[in-house]
């Protein structure tokens, strides 16, 4: 049964990295989709919420990851993301806060887990 568990959550995956690999060369500004969070925030995307689900595995920390895409948003756009990756090249961190939807850690915090970020070039 763990095999066949394991051949799933493979096949899940690969599914997935496909999906998401047609799904960043054809997104617009502000488009979202959603990946497991062992998958890398690909560049020109940012994190902007997080979640546990059984599709991504099992455990206690959030384990997947909805993403937005922000290249091609116009000079002067600001938007909230989640501080767990780096802001695309071309924008600022504004602020810094905390967000319930960002908690990406099992470990209850309410430190500051959000930026606001403006595009600025």
């Amino acid at each position: 049964m763990t095999r066949l568990r394991n051949v799933a959550l493979t096949l899940g995956c690969t599914a997935a990295a496909l999906t998401l690999s047609m799904t960043t060369a054809q997104a617009a500004p502000g488009d979202t989709t959603a990946i497991c969070a062992n998958s890398l925030t690909p560049s020109g995307w940012a994190d902007v919420q997080w979640w546990n689900d059984y599709s991504c595995g099992s455990g206690f920390n959030p384990n997947m990851k909805r993403m937005m895409q922000l290249t091609g948003y116009p000079v002067g756009t600001v938007v909230n993301v989640c501080a767990s990756s780096l802001p695309p090249a071309g924008w600022q961190e504004v602020s810094t806060f905390y967000s319930s939807g960002c908690r990406y850690s099992a470990v209850p915090s309410f430190n500051n887990n959000s930026w606001q970020i403006k595009r600025v070039y």
